[in-house]
């Protein structure tokens, strides 16, 4: 990365130019700019508070209730009143106050068990998982990823009712059915997407991928840390106030982490040994979080990397000019303290860092987008453009929020 750009602290300006590959790029409708308009399904009933709504149907998502906000389908998206809005909107949403590179000052994360719980679900949601982990036996209590159980009857326990919301539920869990015989619920906290995602990528993993045995993986906390002093301001899980040295070592130990899980769970041959591999690393909280940890950092240097190439006249994918192009996240700086160093903690992944995942993993994520069914918007992939020789793995979500995991594939998943 070239020395010119190791200075976009907070006040860099965002690019004004587009590169001539990027502008190529321009005249193609982009999925991209689709999967970021927020569309009203459904207006908000006058009847929500009612007993009768409660009882009804499963509570309203937030897709429901959300603004409509523009975006234009080609190019670059203009960084209009809608664009502000809608960043406006995601932030109320994950109840998370935005901290401005100028200050150095990290905000207090809070430790306890209840400050995580995924700001994106309601308390009577929360309240419901709670009941059932309490159900649960000692030895699963702590299991991030819930055993499997049949996926129709996941669906008429979570959406009964003739509501328009539950039936549209009820037809998209048909859907995937024909595809997947079981789902497994994935606990409600702000790691969900990335706990979904890599718990099914090392699932079906038969291989360590070329990029985690790179020589130099393990030194990218410090060859970052060296070219970019706000690095140090990474909040790792219930640990502020790190000095550079030891950030850069703790990411390295979680980096060297997931290259030893990965390494070892891809050669289990049989597919129930290789399960239970991966349920009990994600019955391991410790390894659990650093693993997050590791992604979260991965996500920062591909956002590095694109910021750069754009600046550089390089052709970047779509998405890179949506991540850039948010008030609270004009340059990777304002990226990392406004938006990663929240994940997890206050709030999880947004559309937008969806795309910035896959392209961190090289993964393309499928994901069922229920509340979308019937829409050419209700099976979506990050990237929408893939590479060939990216593996597959295939999550579902009710809301564009939480995210569960679909398994035993019925017939082969066809992109």
């Amino acid at each position: 990365m070239p020395g010119s750009q190791d200075n976009f602290q907070g006040g860099m300006a965002e690019p004004t130019s587009l590169s001539a590959g990027a502008e190529q790029t321009q005249k193609k409708e982009s999925v991209a700019t689709r999967l970021m308009k927020h569309e009203r399904e459904v207006g908000v009933p006058n009847e929500l508070g009612s007993a009768n709504a409660a009882t009804d149907q499963k509570e309203q998502p937030a897709s429901e209730i959300r603004e409509d906000y523009g975006y234009r389908s080609t190019g670059r998206p203009e960084k209009t009143g809608a664009i502000k809005s809608l960043v406006a909107d995601q932030d109320a949403s994950r109840n998370c106050e935005l901290y401005l590179p100028a200050s150095n000052n990290c905000p207090a994360m809070e430790s306890s068990e209840e400050s995580e719980e995924d700001m994106y679900r309601d308390a009577e949601e929360i309240e419901r998982e709670k009941i059932l982990l309490c159900e649960t036996s000692s030895s699963e209590h702590k299991l991030s990823v819930a055993p499997e159980m049949d996926i129709m009857e996941y669906c008429r326990k979570e959406w009964r009712g003739n509501t328009p919301v539950a039936k549209r539920m009820r037809k998209g869990y048909e859907a995937v059915a024909q595809k997947f015989a079981s789902i497994r619920r994935v606990r409600g906290d702000n790691y969900c997407a990335l706990r979904a995602t890599l718990f099914q990528a090392l699932s079906q993993a038969t291989q360590i991928p070329s990029w985690l045995q790179s020589e130099d993986f393990t030194m990218l906390p410090q060859n970052l840390l060296s070219r970019y002093d706000w690095i140090k301001q990474w909040q790792l899980k219930q640990k502020l106030g790190r000095k550079m040295g030891e950030i850069s070592d703790e990411i390295k130990e979680y980096l060297i982490l997931l290259r030893k899980k990965w390494k070892n769970i891809s050669e289990i041959k049989g597919p129930i040994e290789k399960q239970e591999a991966c349920d009990k690393l994600f019955k391991n909280e410790e390894e659990e979080y650093s693993l997050y940890e590791a992604l979260k950092f991965l996500m920062l240097n591909t956002a590095i990397e694109l910021y750069n190439d754009d600046k550089n006249g390089r052709r970047v994918p779509v998405f890179s000019w949506l991540l850039f192009a948010r008030d609270t996240s004009s340059n990777p700086c304002q990226l990392m303290r406004n938006h990663l160093n929240h994940i997890g903690h206050s709030g999880g992944l947004e559309q937008v860092e969806m795309f910035l995942l896959a392209y961190a993993l090289r993964y393309t994520i499928q994901v069922y987008r229920l509340y979308k069914y019937s829409t050419d918007e209700f099976i979506t992939l990050y990237p929408n453009d893939p590479e060939e020789d990216w593996p597959v793995v295939t999550l579902i979500t009710e809301d564009d929020r939480h995210y569960n995991i679909p398994v035993r594939m019925c017939q082969e998943t066809m992109l």
